[in-house]
């Protein structure tokens, strides 16, 4: 089922009435949610039910074993073992048997070596890497004793299962939204407002920004050897817009969404596209994921506290694996190559974290310099989704080289509504970087003025009815 989908605009609303005027007690609460996630889920196709099932089962009673065996270190350790390969195991044979499966028999065929391994024909579930994610980070702390085992099987159902966040996240820690099942939630109308203002501001980036700077990528990314210099890059602009309306645009609405329900998920976007080196970028795009990362694997791997060459190490293993998750394609791999070797220069230089502020805060203008910060990293992230979007490496390479090559002093054919939904974005975001998203109103000014918040909020309504683009799915329902 699609936030920007007819069906979830009669969903939400059904839930939201039940969920505070039918079910109070929490334990029937937090039973709706699970059966309402069953069927949101189970809305795309019935058989990832029984795959997410599984994993939230296996989970959990991982988690009560490991308590069971507290006193056995190394019983414990098995068991979090065990809970992580089966999960990882899951995710590998549906998302990267194939990939793997392939490259083997092209690398023993170098070496005169025929083999002949069976090819899975299966779908892709929804989801899998966000909730199988989120499965094991419950499991890895449980271990570490930084979470006692839950024995409530419907809450740690709803956990796993919770329908904003489960597609495409934010990727929740068990420590954050694990305890929010188990406490009585009272319904808050200011929260609930700003919820709404945020699946507003969602919705507009997915269904103006996304989908409208989607016909325009799609043209141009499948034709692009008969493209000129300037309809390359403008595409590839366009992508960048593209990608972070449609993923932020979901976890506005994730996240918004889960505000109706009393629930607070993690930010998932701090306007990256503002960011004034890469590493700040990272700090700022798809956090839970990062910061998951961060935590699971960049620190027990010893971080950057064991010397330079483990850090460079850690470094490229961290976007190696980022790469990965995103998918089963060497393009995704060598776009989290090309990010660690942008990244590595600030880590060992110590200006990895530089940039802590907001850029130009308090200030409506970025100072020239901030400008030309902003300006270069932006351009590396432009290079680096051409990467992503490309089918394979040769044609990423062939697409950035064309855009110099190709050159011609001539304006491309731009795509009006994509351009006009792009520069509403911009000025917004800008105007609101030091807020938690783009819609969330201070009150100060004419905004304070009932009569002029209506409006803000029924135009914003009018251009996402005028100005929507053909509907497509979400981009990271393939992650």
């Amino acid at each position: 089922m699609l936030f920007n989908s007819f069906e979830f605009l009669i969903f939400l609303p059904t839930v939201f009435l039940l969920y505070w005027f039918v079910f109070k007690p929490l334990k029937w609460q937090n039973l709706l949610i699970v059966v309402v996630s069953y069927i949101f889920y189970g809305w795309w196709d019935w058989r990832f039910l029984l795959l997410i099932a599984f994993t939230t089962a296996y989970s959990f009673y991982s988690g009560l074993a490991i308590e069971k065996h507290s006193n056995h270190k190394k019983r414990r350790k098995w068991l979090c073992a065990s809970s992580i390969i089966v999960n990882l195991l899951i995710l590998g044979v549906f998302k990267y048997y194939n990939f793997f499966k392939e490259n083997i028999e092209l690398l023993f065929h170098t070496f005169g070596i025929q083999l002949d391994w069976v090819t899975l024909d299966i779908l892709l579930p929804v989801g899998i890497s966000f909730y199988t994610f989120q499965a094991l980070s419950y499991t890895i702390d449980v271990y570490k004793k930084k979470l006692e085992p839950t024995h409530d099987i419907v809450a740690f159902f709803a956990f796993i299962s919770f329908f904003p966040q489960l597609v495409a996240g934010p990727i929740e820690r068990a420590t954050n939204l694990l305890p929010q099942f188990y406490k009585s939630r009272r319904f808050d109308y200011v929260q609930s407002v700003d919820g709404l203002r945020q699946i507003l501001w969602g919705l507009f980036k997915k269904m103006v920004v996304a989908d409208n700077c989607a016909l325009y990528v799609n043209r141009v990314f499948a034709d692009y050897t008969f493209c000129d210099g300037p309809t390359l890059l403008l595409g590839a602009l366009f992508f960048t817009f593209q990608i972070y309306g449609d993923f932020s645009g979901y976890s506005d609405v994730a996240i918004g969404t889960a505000r109706l329900f009393g629930i607070s998920l993690m930010r998932n976007f701090n306007f990256p596209y503002f960011s004034r080196d890469i590493a700040e970028f990272w700090r700022k795009w798809h956090i839970s994921l990062t910061t998951w990362f961060r935590d699971y694997i960049y620190i027990p791997l010893g971080g950057s506290r064991k010397g330079k060459w483990k850090s460079i190490r850690n470094t490229f293993i961290i976007f190696l694996v980022s790469g990965l998750w995103h998918g089963a394609n060497w393009t995704f791999i060598t776009w989290g190559l090309f990010h660690a070797v942008l990244f590595l220069p600030l880590l060992l230089g110590g200006k990895n974290r530089k940039h802590l502020n907001t850029v130009a805060q308090g200030k409506y203008l970025p100072s020239q310099k901030e400008l030309g910060q902003m300006g270069l990293t932006f351009l590396f992230v432009v290079i680096g989704w051409i990467i992503f979007r490309a089918e394979t490496v040769g044609d990423a390479l062939n697409y950035i080289c064309r855009i110099v090559t190709h050159w011609e002093w001539t304006l491309p054919d731009i795509h009006r509504k994509a351009a006009l939904a792009t520069a509403i974005l911009l000025c917004v975001e800008w105007s609101q970087r030091e807020k938690q998203h783009g819609l969330q109103l201070s009150g100060n000014g004419l905004l304070k003025f009932r009569i002029f918040r209506w409006g803000y909020y029924i135009a914003l309504i009018l251009l996402i009815i005028h100005l929507s683009g053909i509907q497509a799915d979400f981009i990271y329902f393939q992650f």
